[in-house]
């Protein structure tokens, strides 16, 4: 049995990587952030060509027809090198509702488009997970009204994935009468979020996407989160090592320092471990249903608190300077940050795991 990835999906992994050093380094990323950009257009553009819009969505829709765990290891390089790409929602999430919710005609309408990034899908689902100050859809004679929060890829999209408060999916298209595009600024500047107050909007459901639909792909978004996060530490600790390599304090390089040799090493221990949780968790989402949404839970939960641990580290390591924006060490760190909170904190995934796994009420 082989338990290490495949040369094709490490050759995937590594084609992403390499264009995404390039294309989204950290001088584009700064420009992108600074502009408040819903997305980097010409990034999203060379990582389409590579297939990466398409990596779910099957051959017959113009996709690449792969997994999720291929899937995580795109989610992976996309948080090493703070992609500003609507890759969680639109990549994953919404060809996943469309997939397993849509009917054909909505297949046929939605899939070609999100496979060749013609099309930017924002998701809305976290109403399911814990409706906040009043928000939540409701859906009445074909129409959906209420406000949805923190809408992933939401400032950029042209169609809408969203949940009402009984887990049904529906589609939205965004120039739909009646709704209203709020983007809110979060700490991320990266992948910004938007909030939608729908007023007798009129939004077609997927026939299937039910409440188990949703939690699939709430699932599958997790994970994607949990890659991302693990990419962005993996980065960190790398720009640690390195810093600690170069900087010098009473005649040495600080790396000679045992406490910060014990700094490094710690961060390394912690991380390293969360990559093969990461890897079941995307595997099992296939394969192995039983297992499929306690280790989707398990993963964002661990990573949300490994990920902390090694953005506050890594800073650490780098002293003063972690704090400028010259090193722009700030973008990872508040990647992490956004990653913990989205579709659920920490707190929220393990509560939810305990009750899935019988622990609690």
């Amino acid at each position: 049995m082989e338990f290490g990835l495949s040369e094709e999906q490490r050759l995937l992994q590594t084609s992403v990587g390499r264009y995404l050093e390039e294309a989204s380094a950290l001088d584009h990323v700064r420009k992108a952030a600074e502009a408040h950009a819903p997305l980097a257009r010409d990034i999203w553009e060379g990582a389409c060509e590579l297939g990466v819009a398409g990596l779910l969505v099957p051959e017959a829709y113009g996709g690449l027809e792969l997994g999720l765990l291929e899937a995580a290891l795109m989610a992976e390089m996309m948080g090493r090198y703070v992609a500003p790409l609507p890759y969680v929602g639109t990549a994953v999430m919404a060809p996943l509702a469309l997939m397993k919710g849509g009917s054909e005609a909505q297949k046929d309408a939605w899939l070609p488009k999100l496979a060749s990034g013609e099309v930017i899908a924002g998701v809305g689902v976290s109403e399911v997970i814990g409706v906040r100050d009043g928000a939540g859809l409701r859906f009445e004679n074909g129409q959906l009204n209420g406000t949805c929060l923190f809408v992933i890829d939401g400032p950029a999209a042209d169609v809408f994935i969203v949940a009402d408060l009984a887990g049904q999916l529906y589609l939205v298209e965004g120039q739909a009468k009646g709704l209203k595009r709020i983007d809110l600024t979060t700490i991320d500047l990266t992948r910004p979020v938007a909030e939608l107050q729908l007023t007798n909007v009129q939004a077609s459901p997927l026939p299937g996407g039910t409440a188990d639909v949703t939690a699939e792909i709430i699932d599958a978004g997790r994970i994607m989160l949990a890659a991302d996060t693990l990419g962005a530490g993996d980065m960190m600790i790398e720009k640690a090592v390195a810093y600690a390599k170069e900087r010098q304090q009473f005649g040495r390089v600080i790396g000679s320092f045992q406490a910060v040799k014990h700094l490094c090493a710690e961060m390394a221990a912690e991380l390293e471990p969360c990559r093969s949780l990461v890897w079941y968790a995307a595997y099992a989402q296939g394969a192995v249903p039983a297992d499929a949404r306690v280790m989707a839970c398990h993963a964002k939960a661990h990573l949300s608190e490994v990920g902390r641990f090694v953005a506050r580290t890594a800073t650490e390591v780098h002293g003063g300077m972690g704090f400028t924006d010259l090193v722009g060490l700030h973008y990872w760190f508040k990647r992490i940050g956004l990653d913990r909170q989205l579709l659920g904190g920490p707190e929220r995934v393990r509560e939810e795991a305990a009750r899935i796994q019988g622990w609690a009420a």
